[in-house]
């Protein structure tokens, strides 16, 4: 088994012969095996355990079996007292998940401030298996089917090579000793009722069922390669990144193999569900303007593309810009003035992110406010009015992106410039203008 193990460890690069690894021991026997294999392999480690808070006595003699575990292999040791109940409450979450989070989160925090290389725990083929059907019984896509990696970030376990059979003949072999725990009977918690219930069922047929699904697992996991490979080439064609939105083309989408699997990959990130996703592919032949919310995102189906905003974009107020004020910056918003004398061959920058207007026509304080329902001006380069509502839907504007549109308005009410699309055609540079005062956005 050791020569399995050390085989595992090189085939995935999960550490060095020279790294110091940080320990996760329970007590219990898989990490026993754990500690004593890297011990037998030359491995240099410390012991890291966790107390919950949760067993009381049991809890206090884990604690103690541990720690003297740690003087046995002369290996440095870290304990931490967790108050996982209170925990638990304060985040609304299960005694399960708070365990798992608390534990999580001071093994990273130990390995960085003392300078190990990686934290091994030890997870073994038969959670491997447990993973994935409990995932499958959630409902899960290939992320949740390809079990437990052997590596991932500074979490490393060398024993997914082998079986809990191989686990049990070992302590045998090597007269070990461990704690048990009791709760991992309990069947309260679903992963202890999937091991008592569902999996000796599984294994009357088929007796190597943990090894099927550890193969399973890693075949489930390159093909989990392709796919985001694919991804990854798709998004690079057909998303697009502005500051205040993601744009995603609905063609290039409708192109794919696929298109729901790989929309969902792209909307990950932004808090979608799968069934969700489905609905967005669904719209694409649909009328501009249905909206899709995620916990965290809104998404608003647009003529040919899906555009993608925070769900808490920012609220502009009013703000006012005084008479030789050179910045403006709000939440969203950073403009910047420069007033210039009109020279001989003075030419008009271009952009949208910047406008040239006639110092002496405009009137100040301006006012820079989002823009309202009524609200109209004169485009440059048209001699009649336009509402500003029509000349957003000229522009193409997403509905999610409307309610961030701003203007700068003169004091006399006129508005001069929507800010990011077009100045006002009353305040444009003319052969008469003598003084041009220029508004950029940053």
């Amino acid at each position: 088994m050791l020569d399995r193990i050390q085989a595992f460890i090189q085939e995935h690069a999960l550490f060095s012969p020279t790294d110091q690894l940080l320990v996760a021991v329970s007590g219990g026997l898989d990490s026993v095996v754990l500690a004593d294999v890297l011990h037998r392999l030359g491995v240099k480690f410390a012991v890291a355990h966790c107390h919950f808070g949760l067993r009381a006595e049991e809890a206090d003699a884990d604690e103690q079996f541990v720690r003297k575990l740690a003087d046995k292999y002369e290996a440095p040791y870290f304990v931490e007292f967790f108050q996982t109940k209170k925990f638990a409450e304060q985040e609304g979450i299960s005694t399960q998940m708070a365990a798992r989070a608390l534990r999580y989160e001071w093994f990273e925090r130990t390995r960085a401030s003392q300078g190990y290389a990686a934290i091994a725990t030890a997870h073994h083929q038969r959670d491997t298996a447990e993973t994935m059907l409990l995932n499958l019984t959630h409902g899960t896509g290939l992320a949740g089917l390809h079990g437990i990696r052997p590596k991932t970030g500074h979490l490393v376990r060398p024993l997914l090579a082998v079986s809990k059979p191989d686990l049990y003949d070992y302590v045998v072999e090597n007269r070990l000793i461990w704690r048990e725990d009791a709760s991992n009977d309990s069947p309260v918690y679903q992963r202890n009722r999937l091991r008592l219930e569902v999996l000796p069922v599984l294994r009357d047929i088929n007796p190597s069922l943990d090894h099927t699904m550890s193969v399973t697992a890693e075949r489930v996991g390159a093909a989990e390669e392709i796919v985001r490979r694919y991804v990854e080439e798709t998004a690079a064609q057909a998303q697009h990144q502005e500051p205040e939105a993601t744009y995603l083309d609905i063609r290039l989408l409708q192109k794919t193999a696929a298109t729901a699997l790989v929309l969902h990959e792209l909307l990950r990130p932004f808090g979608f569900s799968y069934l969700v996703t489905k609905d967005i592919v669904q719209s694409f032949g649909a009328e501009p303007g249905r909206r899709f919310e995620s916990p965290t995102h809104q998404l608003v189906k647009d003529r040919d593309q899906l555009v993608i905003t925070p769900r808490k974009l920012q609220k502009f107020g009013t703000h006012q810009l005084q008479a030789g004020q050179e910045a403006l910056k709000i939440d969203g918003l950073h403009l910047r003035t420069e007033l210039l004398e009109v020279t001989e061959g003075y030419e008009v920058p271009k952009g949208k992110a910047v406008a040239a207007l006639d110092a002496d026509v405009l009137k100040f304080p301006l006012t820079v406010r989002p823009w309202q329902e009524g609200d109209w001006f004169m485009p440059i380069g048209m001699k009649g009015k336009k509402k500003l509502s029509d000349f957003l839907i000229d522009q193409k504007v997403p509905l999610n992106l409307k309610d961030n549109v701003q203007v700068l308005v003169s004091a006399d009410g006129k508005i001069a410039w929507v800010v990011g699309f077009r100045p006002d055609d009353r305040f444009k540079v003319t052969e008469n203008t003598e003084r041009v005062l220029v508004v950029k956005r940053m």
